[in-house]
């Protein structure tokens, strides 16, 4: 019964003054549950199943605390006194291995809010990620961005979506993910493969999207944000609307992204960089005394233009509309959430339904102006059990898998054959408190099955000579092979001092080579690639040595990493062209090595508390066993921030002015049959402020990057072959309103 269930209640107080704190977020991560202080400092929040969980306590310009807490189906009274602290307290992230706070966690997991995603000047989601330190972007223009971590992407990534992996043929650069930030609340990264909880494809990292908490008991709320994006004439905009009665939940949004073609540092437009896009979703949610259960709906779909050789002749004006040489995407994802609280234990059970289309449109006349029409569909599930067999001692014993089905159309061209794939896992994670020192040690089992039943070869059928009357047979393909290999981890943290600690992991991940790396055979855009039956499995050792600190003033991480990859599969271009004169891509595999570090600082120098000072520096070398460079290694570089605040001024609200310089160094390693990149700096404004109206805050922020109209190629970037410039100065105007329709 929903009477039985637990409430947590209470007040919060300024420590220094014993004043009430308004405005205060206490929030539960693990149920997305919470509640705002009220102007006695008074929250409650009621509907809470039993079990132990995480409580976070947050302030703007207050110390971040946390309580774990036991509920069993009682109230809890908790009175808290927060101390003024002038940098950002530890938060508590859910991506790990073990749901806790950053301090307790043996890796380090990356976040980044939605406040910083709505500040991007780039209008994609995966693209603002580039605000972590060590994250990177392979790019075609600002709508098709690939996420590069530590030097590796693609099939070497996983990106999920309420904590299963999306599927989105990941294998080329030219397929976006499909996301968007409406209901979002956070983006967590992990960089590498020391989290076994996701996948056998996390030997690069994983990034996870967190969805945003659910509305309080007896509340009606929404938030609308429209941003304006001067490069490209764009606009983005997102409206949610989330309710919660008697513990039944639910929400609905949706949203649309449209941009013209960008302009270069030159003031000429990048031809066919357009794209136009729309998100809907909704959710359904119950909670009770033995747990929490959610179903999630999401439909993206994206019409992106491809700037490519044909295209580029023939789009001569800057536009909207995509008319030729554009992907026709659309994503639709329905995933169903349900955690058990079973007293001690925690059961988990994931599942997921996703049906990826993708279709590429060439020119507009011709019978062949859809090249290509693929549709894959995978079904995903997960369970897994969290057991604390007493404050020390806690454990994880889980399984995942998936079945995908990969199915063509009439179109032409077929860059991947019809197939199946299977893949099911075991694991288990294991970690022990022995007072200042947390020790974790994981292992996973994968075994992946994949079956091209016989069929005409992709690239075995020419339309254009079938045209001409030329008849050539046509060639067939068929493929039935399995991989299974262990995956491990085993990291810990050492608590040096109440402010700072050490962490140290080694942990090995295994991939399979996929559907495109073993069977890819023909013209992929304006190249022909070829796949390898004969590669083997990918494994790599990977260690990591992390230094974090956090004062009253001072925040500072540190972070070195050598990855060593075994059977490492790359596309590579060889000197090989097809008779039209398409040059042809190969699978291969080879042994390869990544090695760098990444730093990150923030201080704010006492008394001066309106100033803030940050700084991040990364970089990362690649390199094949004979000393040769990999491809795609981004450049290094150097990023400095002065930003001031002011916690009122007149009728405004946490005012912000913010400047800053990128300091991208030279690119002096490329690999074969890529060019080395000049070094180049940007500079980058922002400021933003609230108004308070009654229980709401308005926000409006307004950023420019690239101020100096800058022209300069990113080494990641995909454009350069054709002489495009990056993007150039762009203004980008925010706006975000929260409202309620019940409190």
């Amino acid at each position: 019964m929903l009477f039985s269930q637990s409430v947590l209640q209470g007040t919060v107080q300024n420590q220094d003054t014993g004043e009430a704190l308004p405005g205060v977020n206490i929030y539960i991560p693990e149920l997305s549950l919470g509640a705002i202080s009220n102007g006695d400092g008074y929250y409650e929040i009621t509907q809470i199943p039993n079990g132990e969980f995480i409580v976070l306590f947050s302030y703007v310009g207050f110390q971040t605390l946390h309580r774990i807490i036991r509920f069993d189906g009682d109230k809890q009274e908790v009175k808290l006194l927060l101390s003024p602290s002038v940098i950002e307290g530890e938060e508590v992230v859910i991506s790990g291995n073990f749901t806790s706070t950053q301090h307790d966690n043996t890796i380090k997991i990356s976040t980044l809010g939605i406040e910083e995603i709505n500040s991007s000047t780039i209008p994609s989601l995966i693209a603002s990620l580039r605000e972590v330190p060590g994250v990177n972007l392979i790019s075609k223009g600002p709508g098709v961005v690939t996420p590069v971590i530590r030097g590796l992407s693609l099939n070497n990534i996983l990106v999920l979506k309420n904590g299963l992996p999306l599927q989105n043929f990941q294998f080329s650069e030219d397929h976006p993910y499909l996301l968007s930030e409406n209901g979002l609340s956070h983006a967590e990264v992990i960089k590498g493969p020391a989290s076994l909880i996701y996948g056998s494809g996390a030997v690069g990292g994983v990034i996870n999207m967190i969805p945003e908490p659910v509305a309080a008991e007896g509340t009606i709320r929404g938030k609308f944000d429209l941003r304006y994006f001067s490069n490209t004439v764009g606009a983005l905009s997102n409206l949610t609307v989330q309710g919660n009665q008697k513990g039944i939940l639910w929400g609905v949004g949706g949203g649309i992204n449209s941009h013209k073609d960008y302009l270069q540092g030159t003031g000429e437009f990048a031809p066919n960089t357009r794209f136009n896009s729309y998100n809907v979703n909704a959710d359904l949610g119950l909670i009770r005394k033995k747990g929490v259960f959610r179903v999630f709906y999401s439909r993206n779909a994206s019409l992106f233009g491809m700037a490519v050789a044909p295209a580029i002749q023939i789009v001569t004006e800057n536009g909207r509309k995509n008319q030729y040489w554009y992907q026709d995407l659309t994503d639709d994802l329905v995933n169903s959430q349900n955690r058990f609280f079973l007293g001690d234990f925690k059961l988990d059970l994931d599942l997921s339904y996703q049906n990826n289309h993708r279709k590429l449109h060439g020119e507009e006349e011709g019978d062949h102006a859809e090249l290509v029409d693929m549709t894959l569909q995978t079904i995903s599930y997960r369970a897994k059990v969290t057991h604390s067999i007493s404050p020390k001692v806690r454990y994880i014993v889980g399984t995942q898998g998936m079945f995908q089905e990969n199915r063509n159309g009439d179109a032409p061209e077929r860059i991947l054959p019809d197939a199946s794939i299977r893949d099911i896992s075991i694991y288990g994670l294991f970690q022990y408190n022995i007072n200042a020192v947390k020790l974790e040690a994981g292992l996973r089992y994968n075994y992946v099955s994949i079956f091209v039943p016989y069929q005409e070869a992709a690239g075995g059928h020419d339309h254009e000579e079938e045209e001409e009357g030329n008849h050539q047979e046509p060639e067939y393909i068929s493929f039935d092979s399995q991989y299974d290999n262990l995956s491990a981890s085993l990291g810990a943290t050492f608590q040096v001092s109440e402010s700072s600690l050490i962490r140290a992991n080694l942990a090995s991940a295994f991939r399979s080579p996929n559907l495109a790396e073993l069977t890819q055979q023909g013209r992929h855009g304006l190249r022909y690639e070829e796949g390898n039956p004969d590669l083997d499995m990918q494994q790599n050792l990977e260690v990591d040595l992390g230094y974090h600190l956090h004062t009253r003033h001072t925040t500072l991480d540190l972070s070195l990493f050598y990855n060593h990859i075994f059977n490492y599969i790359h596309l590579a271009p060889s000197a090989d062209s097809t008779d039209e004169g398409d040059r042809i891509y190969r699978y291969m595999q080879a042994e390869a090595r990544l090695y760098g570090a990444e730093a990150s600082l923030h201080i704010h120098p006492h008394p001066l508390d309106w100033l803030h000072l940050k700084a991040s520096y990364a970089m990362v070398y690649g390199e094949y066993a004979d000393g040769s460079y990999l491809p795609r290694i981004p450049a290094n570089d150097l990023s400095l921030e002065v930003r001031l605040v002011a916690e009122k001024w007149k009728g405004l609200r946490d005012l912000y002015l913010e400047g800053g310089m990128d300091f991208v160094f030279a690119q002096n390693r490329p690999a074969q049959f890529e060019m080395t990149t000049p070094a180049y700096q940007l500079v980058n404004l922002g400021a933003g402020f609230d108004i308070q109206l009654k229980r709401n805050r308005i926000h409006i922020h307004l950023q420019c990057a690239n101020l100096l109209d800058v022209s300069y190629y990113d080494h990641l970037s995909t454009l350069r072959d054709l002489g495009l410039y990056n993007i150039g100065r762009n203004f980008m105007a925010g706006l975000s309103v929260p409202f309620n329709l019940k409190n």
